[in-house]
């Protein structure tokens, strides 16, 4: 049932309107609502195609309630579907300190000093043994560090100390296995801190959508865990095109906005590729006036960070294929090049994926569309509800 719609020339207007407001300086404040702790989704439903749809028109400003196995039946039937395939890493380990370069403790780590407990959690490959990671209590972890999980078997060194906390560790495996196999045994699924209790067995098969295949996020694209085999046959059926990218999910999707203007936010870059058949699809969709769904954020940046690309070095293509980083921050202002349509599910306040939503669909616009959803019982975050935006 719509609730709310502004006739298209008004409507028009007011996302003019905002968007020269909210590209000057737009303040972290703007990008505030109110959620009440009981929302925060903290297990996914039974079915995956259980949860709900809200469907927000960008052009008509009007609000609907679904259910998300309405997908099928909502599309026009002519659209591309971009889906990303990355497959999320079993990223938090549990290890202990083997007691190099030993630090005393202060007051607030005294803790896991005595027990000598370490949290590992990856956050970028950098090659096939070396990975960036959080390391907590990591203040005192210097250069030379040893840190053993499991029984041994696993063994990772602080080779360097970077920004934001980061440090660099080189593992070595201590039998026959492989690195990544004893990542993949050890590892646990790196749920969201707003997921206030530990992973379970259910969360390696729940926290992944059905269509990952690349290994390297640490963190799920949580737009896409609501599709199953069979709402993807049933969008398959209405004559819908879905091809898919990699992008990595790491630092740049979660990491805080700690300055008080979104403009000086830093984006933390996350690796992506897109495949020559994908670029292939989309430049055919776009002279066909087919519109592009993009299915997540991260779908988004991938897509508009390699549009980007290629208008910057004067390329005649829409977007260029290929492995590139996105270290692009969309907020409101910013000029979409390639994406007509977005399923997302609801982020954080204050948040650069509200901020991107934001871009996409106009702020006020958007934070109407929540507090809906607020009103309205929706459940939030990664294993939450979802919108359909266009």
């Amino acid at each position: 049932m719509a609730v709310r719609s502004f006739s298209p020339p008004v409507f028009t207007f007011i996302c003019q309107l905002e968007m020269l407001v909210d590209s000057h300086l737009m303040r972290l404040d703007a990008l505030d609502y109110r959620l009440p702790p009981d929302q925060i989704a903290q297990r996914p439903l039974g079915r995956r195609d259980a949860s709900r749809l809200f469907e927000l028109s960008r052009r008509e400003g009007s609000l609907n309630d679904h259910l998300f196995a309405d997908l099928p039946n909502l599309l026009r039937g002519d659209e591309l579907i971009v889906l990303n395939n990355a497959r999320v890493i079993p990223a938090r380990l549990f290890g202990r300190r083997e007691g190099v370069h030993s630090q005393p403790p202060s007051r607030t780590t005294r803790h896991e000093y005595l027990t000598g407990k370490v949290e590992v959690f990856l956050t970028r490959q950098v090659d096939s043994q070396t990975w960036e990671a959080l390391v907590r209590p990591g203040r005192k972890m210097q250069t030379g560090e040893r840190v053993r999980f499991g029984d041994g078997e696993l063994e990772a060194e602080v080779v360097s100390r970077g920004k934001l906390g980061l440090r660099t560790l080189r593992f070595v495996s201590r039998d026959t296995r492989g690195v990544f196999e004893h990542l993949e045994r050890l590892g646990h699924v790196p749920l969201p801190p707003y997921i206030h209790r530990t992973d379970e067995v259910s969360d390696r098969e729940r926290y992944q959508t059905v269509f990952a295949k690349q290994p390297g996020a640490i963190a799920a694209p949580t737009a896409g865990l609501h599709f199953t085999p069979e709402v993807l046959d049933k969008i398959r059926a209405r004559g819908v095109e879905i091809c898919e990218l990699t992008l990595d999910v790491g630092l740049g999707t979660f990491q805080p906005v700690h300055a008080e203007t979104l403009e000086d936010h830093l984006m933390h870059a996350e690796s992506y590729e897109i495949p020559i058949q994908t670029v292939q699809s989309i430049q055919q969709a776009r002279f066909a006036r087919r519109p592009i769904l993009a299915v997540g954020t991260t779908v988004v940046r991938a897509l508009e960070a390699a549009a980007l690309r290629a208008a910057e070095s004067g390329s005649p293509e829409l977007l260029l294929a290929g492995k590139a980083y996105a270290r692009l921050f969309i907020y409101p202002g910013f000029h979409f090049r390639v994406v007509d349509a977005l399923l997302t599910n609801f982020h954080l306040p204050r948040s650069t994926l509200l901020a991107l939503v934001c871009a996409f669909a106009g702020r006020e616009n958007v934070l109407a569309a929540y507090n809906h959803a607020v009103q309205a019982g929706y459940r939030f975050y990664s294993y939450g509800d979802c919108m359909l935006i266009r």
